[in-house]
């Protein structure tokens, strides 16, 4: 993996790398191009940062999952911002259809020093109003004592879900009709969980976008052309258009790892 644009408009130090460096990066190195910001975060007391993988003509999956468009370079990535979170923020449904499991941090992040005085891995908190979701399930009833599974719900949730998933899990509800997210990232906060990293789905994306909680976006672009029908990195809601600022630009192997700030209004 190598630098292709610093990204000189960043508010970030970012390493600059010459001559035979420019080979590869370290684990190390990918690490601190990614480390969060310091300062006002871009909700309410959180930074939130989204992880996402797309073809070249947009599509978010090949088959229905995004594992069709990874590489190794996006795993690294992948795992290397995982390492730097506090917590990972998915939609119930993502989590289901891509087969998620409580984190456990994999070599060599788990021997770089990133996490401490936090948990080995982040808690997962998953976004759900229905609450189609078995307290027994592994995704929360495996979670270690001090990452338990986080699950953000709403008011209108259904009251005897919320309680049995309340006895694996940690409840937030944020929202009535539906859920507010600004107000999940405030409670988020407040439990230390202020580096949010935010893995999809498109619709859960969405809302942040158009809530304008988005912090940065680290987007992989893979070689491939999917063709018509695959969903985008973000569906369903409108909003009006919004312009990132390059932070970094990283290349292997034809892949193109980019990080994108949001631009404060």
């Amino acid at each position: 993996m190598r630098i292709l644009i610093p990204g000189q408009a960043s508010p970030l130090p970012v390493p600059r790398h010459t001559g035979a460096a420019d080979a590869g990066l370290d684990d190390a190195a990918v690490a601190r191009l990614y480390a969060y910001p310091a300062g006002p975060g871009s909700a309410p007391g959180a930074w939130v940062r989204a992880n996402m993988v797309a073809s070249l003509d947009g599509a978010a999956v090949v088959n229905g999952l995004s594992a069709g468009l990874s590489s190794p370079g996006d795993r690294r990535v992948f795992w290397a911002l995982r390492a730097l979170a506090d917590v990972i923020v998915v939609g119930a449904g993502t989590a289901r259809a891509e087969g998620y499991r409580p984190t456990r941090m994999k070599e060599p992040w788990a021997s770089l020093g990133l996490r401490a005085n936090r948990p080995a891995a982040p808690p997962l908190a998953l976004v759900s109003q229905a609450l189609e979701l078995d307290p027994a399930t592994p995704l929360i009833a495996d979670a270690p004592d001090d990452a338990r599974t986080i699950i953000i719900t709403c008011e209108s949730s259904p009251a005897g879900r919320r309680a049995a998933l309340a006895r694996a899990a940690d409840v937030i509800v944020a929202g009535e009709r539906s859920v507010d997210l600004a107000a999940a990232f405030a409670a988020l906060a407040e439990r230390g969980l202020r580096h949010v990293l935010c893995e999809g789905g498109p619709r859960l994306l969405t809302d942040i976008v158009a809530g304008g909680l988005l912090g940065e976006l680290c987007l992989t672009v893979s070689p491939l052309l999917a063709g018509v029908g695959p969903v985008r990195i973000l569906a369903g809601a409108l909003f009006p258009a919004q312009r990132l600022r390059l932070a970094h630009l990283l290349e292997e192997d034809g892949v193109l790892f980019a990080r994108y700030h949001s631009i404060p209004a």
